[in-house]
């Protein structure tokens, strides 16, 4: 039994009632030092919830403070009476004088638990800043160090080594966190706090078959609301969301047409990407609260992600009707129109929303969601070929938080890299280098634009600076993809390889497997390169980059293309505004001889990546075989223009000779047949 618990129930009943009729309750008369302890309490406990009734009324606090004080003197050993008066110092703002005077008992007596324990817990409520989000590292030393000490002194104090458990996980002691839930279970086994907190830390660890055998265990030993939902939590935090909503579903049982319950599980499934579940859930939420404006957003999300646009407008009304100022409900519009394809008009919506929410001055919260939004803007921007309106979106964000100068450095040397204007990029990324000399993402970014403009070894150089022990798997993958830039690919398969070992998930396999396979494409070992992809799908059979991948690789050798057309469209129904994939599925329906479909999609993926060397030779090569000669001519030396605007790395010399081949066989043949007319 958890006696904490067991025993405030009581002192908020029986012993309470005793109290206010100015009787003591009954004593122990085995131990009269318990009762007495009780006693006062309840008296502690009752003036404690009056004077947070009052505002902190002086006499009640006193006296709730006094009563505590005999309670501990009766029973020293009953921590959780030291943890309530610390609580109470916090309340009512007394935190000097509570630290002081702990001090102070220590200093006479270094054994004074119960000094330890106030310390403990003032120092513990006083980590975090809930503005930044960061965590005081003095704070939480001095509050280690306390718990410390009490679980030396009282090793059987489960309540403390929890806390310390959970403070030791805060400052990402992963070893000495275990030790402390490890203690605890070793005195209670079925401990539901313990259980959890040490599945948390296998989870960070990446151990998530043991951290959920733990949190299973729990559920089982004690399948409460309490521990279901906690359950849930940690599975959210290992991003299972997937196994949250089946934990949720079970605390429904228990407890039949909760509505938070029901959203939690309804959001977990839309997390879990278990769209149509979710959707009747949601509906049901509204059904029953026609107001419930989240859930309304919630079905309009949905909506969107299964591409039933007409619905996804319907409810993100019913959404905005109801809370027309609801920043995220406005934002909404703005992704349905993106995912329409209307990028412009998404622009103007986005743009509509950050000048109605214009200030002189922002509260944090508001700056942080303007931030965003400017960011998304800039993005949306490049993404519409507006290059000089994206870097103009990034600088804004400077104006707002001058800390994130080298994000924003980052963003604009990208924009200008994609709009193939490599002067402007080189000089952004010379600017930022003094500026930021050590700023990780922006060495990756200079490393990429680099490699790109031919200056590869130097590249490499940049990025083997970063290898540090702590994020390597990432930098062998950027180095993988610099040593790609130059065909250099026995040093990409290396880093590859290197970066493999480091990868202990099946998620992180994926995209390794992905990048062996694209490199085993361009050194055309077709059957390897196959067997990657195949590895990648196995994985995750939704992978759209692998699909289409494998597919344009089949499609290209013109094999298998009934294969290479179903996996492509799987791909494109995923992605629709993807240029890339509209490209492979036109150019599998021109080798299918669907020469009209072909000339169709490619033109929508011209239109969505203009710049593309070889959306413009395929969709030359659609015109060619359908007898229009001039419209081919012309994609031909579209293409032989982006060829030539594209960096020297990116450069395919062999594909530039077929393309220029083409345009002069194209031209002598439109000669003669102009001259036979």
């Amino acid at each position: 039994m958890n006696f904490h618990r067991f025993f405030k129930q009581l002192a908020a009943g029986v012993l309470c009632a005793a109290a206010m009729s100015g009787q003591q309750a009954p004593a122990d008369s085995s131990n009269p030092k318990k009762a007495e302890a009780y006693y006062n309490y309840s008296m502690g406990h009752l003036y404690a919830e009056l004077a947070s009734a009052y505002g902190n009324r002086g006499e009640h606090l006193n006296k709730a403070i006094e009563f505590y004080r005999a309670a501990i003197k009766a029973d020293p050993d009953a921590s959780f009476i030291a943890e309530e008066l610390a609580e109470l110092f916090i309340a009512s703002g007394q935190l000097r004088n509570a630290v002081t005077e702990a001090e102070e008992a220590l200093r006479k007596n270094p054994e004074d638990l119960v000094a330890r324990r106030i310390l403990g817990r003032i120092y513990s409520r006083m980590l975090g800043d809930g503005q930044t989000g960061r965590i005081n590292e003095e704070m939480l030393k001095k509050a280690i160090e306390q718990y410390q000490k009490i679980s030396e002194k009282d090793p059987q104090d489960i309540e403390s080594l929890l806390m310390l458990g959970r403070l030791q996980k805060v400052g990402q002691n992963s070893p000495e966190s275990e030790k402390a839930y490890k203690r605890v279970l070793e005195i209670d086994p079925d401990n539901v706090d313990a259980n959890t907190g040490l599945a948390m830390v296998y989870a960070d660890l990446g151990d998530t078959k043991q951290a959920s055998e733990l949190l299973e265990k729990a559920a089982r030993k004690n399948p409460s609301l309490r521990t279901l939902t906690t359950l849930a939590s940690n599975y959210e935090q290992m991003r299972d969301f997937k196994l949250a909503a089946e934990t949720l579903r079970r605390a429904l049982d228990l407890s039949p047409g909760n509505p938070d319950l029901k959203r939690a599980y309804a959001q977990n499934l839309l997390f879990g990407d278990q769209y149509e579940e979710a959707l009747k859930q949601y509906e049901e939420l509204v059904a029953e609260e026609p107001r419930d404006t989240q859930s309304w957003l919630r079905i309009s999300q949905i909506y969107r992600q299964l591409r039933n646009f007409d619905k996804a407008r319907e409810a993100g009304t019913r959404a905005r009707e109801q809370e027309p100022n609801n920043l995220e409900i406005r934002y909404n519009d703005v992704s349905l129109l993106e995912s329409e394809g209307k990028t412009a008009e998404a622009i103007k919506a986005l743009t509509e929303i950050l000048n109605a929410t214009a200030r002189l001055e922002y509260s944090p919260a508001d700056r942080g969601n303007r931030l965003l939004l400017l960011e998304r803007l800039g993005m949306m921007y490049r993404q519409n070929h507006q290059p000089k309106e994206a870097v103009d979106t990034f600088e804004q964000m400077a104006v707002l938080d001058p800390e994130m100068g080298a994000r924003i450095s980052a963003q604009v040397i990208e924009t200008w890299r994609l709009a193939k204007n490599y002067d402007n990029a080189k000089a952004e990324a010379e600017k930022s280098k003094s500026r930021y000399p050590k700023d990780r993402t922006l060495t990756l970014v200079r490393s990429n634009l680099l490699a790109e403009m031919g200056r590869v070894p130097e590249a490499a150089t940049e990025v083997k600076s970063l290898l540090d022990g702590k994020n390597d798997r990432e930098t062998y993958i950027n180095l993988a993809q610099i040593y790609e830039k130059s065909k250099d690919y026995p040093q990409m398969s290396e880093a590859i390889d290197a970066a493999e070992k480091l990868s202990s998930t099946d998620e992180e396999k994926e995209h390794l497997f992905f990048m062996r396979g694209a490199m085993l494409e361009r050194m055309k070992k077709f059957d390897e390169s196959e067997v990657e992809f195949r590895k990648v799908l196995k994985i995750n059979p939704d992978n759209s980059s692998a699909l289409n991948y494998l597919g344009y690789m089949l499609a290209d050798r013109n094999v298998r293309l009934e294969e290479a057309r179903a996996m492509i469209q799987k791909a494109v129904d995923q992605d629709p505004q993807n240029g890339a994939y509209l490209d492979s599925l036109g150019w599998v329906y021109f080798r299918l001889g669907r020469d009209e479909d072909a000339e169709r999609v490619l033109l929508q993926a011209a239109e969505r990546v203009p710049k593309d060397p070889t959306v413009h030779d395929h969709l030359g090569d659609v015109y060619a075989k359908r007898g229009k000669l001039k419209e081919a001519i012309s994609q031909w030396e579209r293409s032989l223009t982006e060829w030539n605007a594209t960096a020297s790395a990116e450069r395919d010399e062999a594909e530039i000779a077929k393309v220029q081949k083409k345009l002069d066989q194209g031209k002598v043949r439109l000669a003669k047949e102009t001259s036979r007319n």
